[in-house]
């Protein structure tokens, strides 16, 4: 409540608000960023997500966003945000705590007032200059914290029912339709969420893919090799892209005695790496060594400069290492 309240002042006193997640914003980033432009709206503050609107993992909820007139314009790059910002903005990050993984480095750095709102476990490098960050581990996600701060902040029917279902897309998301880092809040805030309009049939659909992506999530699934029984390492030649990747990755632990999967592929010049749990391996502590982050649950990582068998021999060490 202290929380809602302070940031709801914050809104209030300033000209723009501008709410930017991680690169390659996902549904939890960006539904997170859209409950928050709720919150905006209700406060009479002008607001706007910064977000790249070819390079996301999001982009059947973006259209269906921007099919709302009032939505059409209110997303805006990293760029445009940086030429527009003035003294009196704030800079809401949501759904990271880094500053070398957020949409837009530069707005980070030019906007003197930022708050956070994150789940992710605290990095070394965080961001240490925001004038509010509520930041709790154990919360299942961004979204879900968003809710939280709504049910303080908004009577129920201000949130649009888009707005609900871009919210409770989040929390599916990040708790793997709520099979993994659920606790009696994340059920709390769905239920709010479903009350407040959100169609759960609307966010299933906002999970599906198209043909050609299924067999290539499948094609990743197909080369993974099993490691110290209960861990599965996809490597791939072929670029792919990080959703595909991703939802591989949970594909794999829907495999009999996997509970820790790897995907690994190249992407220009840098190897990507989505990594899952439901195990006792901790994905995040894996990765930190290779520059990544995350949970313990879901992390990822993108080593700049890398050849895959190279990226992958140093992944098996610190494996290995992890396991002591």
């Amino acid at each position: 409540r202290l929380i809602a309240s302070s940031l709801s002042e914050l809104i209030s006193q300033s000209s723009t608000v501008y709410i930017m997640g991680h690169r390659m914003a996902d549904l939890d980033a960006l539904g997170a960023a859209v409950g928050l432009l709720c919150l905006c709206r209700i406060k009479g503050c002008r607001a706007k997500i910064v977000i790249d609107l070819q390079k996301n993992a999001c982009q059947s909820l973006i259209a269906e966003l921007r099919a709302i007139p009032d939505y059409a314009d209110l997303f805006i790059s990293g760029q445009d945000a940086l030429v527009e910002a003035d003294n009196r903005s704030l800079l809401i990050i949501v759904d990271t705590n880094r500053p070398d993984q957020v949409e837009s480095k530069a707005l980070l750095e030019a906007v003197p007032r930022v708050a956070v709102i994150d789940h992710h476990r605290r990095a070394a490098d965080y961001i240490d200059h925001a004038v509010l960050s509520l930041h709790e581990p154990f919360s299942s996600s961004a979204a879900e914290l968003v809710t939280e701060l709504l049910q303080y902040a908004v009577e129920p029917r201000d949130i649009w029912p888009l707005e609900a279902q871009a919210l409770l897309a989040g929390i599916v998301l990040d708790t793997k339709n709520f099979n993994v880092r659920t606790g009696s809040r994340t059920f709390e805030a769905a239920a709010f969420l479903r009350r407040t309009g959100a169609d759960t049939v609307d966010v299933k659909k906002l999970f599906q893919s198209d043909l050609d992506s299924t067999i290539a999530r499948y094609q990743i699934v197909q080369a993974a090799k099993l490691y110290r029984d209960e861990i599965a390492i996809a490597a791939v030649e072929q670029t792919t892209t990080r959703t595909i990747a991703s939802q591989a990755a949970d594909e794999l632990l829907s495999i009999s005695g996997i509970l820790t999967s790897f995907v690994l592929y190249p992407d220009g010049n840098q190897v990507v790496i989505c990594a899952r749990s439901i195990g006792t391996c901790n994905v995040q502590v894996v990765l930190e060594p290779l520059g990544g982050g995350g949970n313990a649950a879901s992390a990822g990582a993108q080593i700049k400069n890398a050849q895959l068998p190279d990226v992958l021999e140093k992944l098996v060490a610190s494996i290995d290492k992890f396991y002591g």
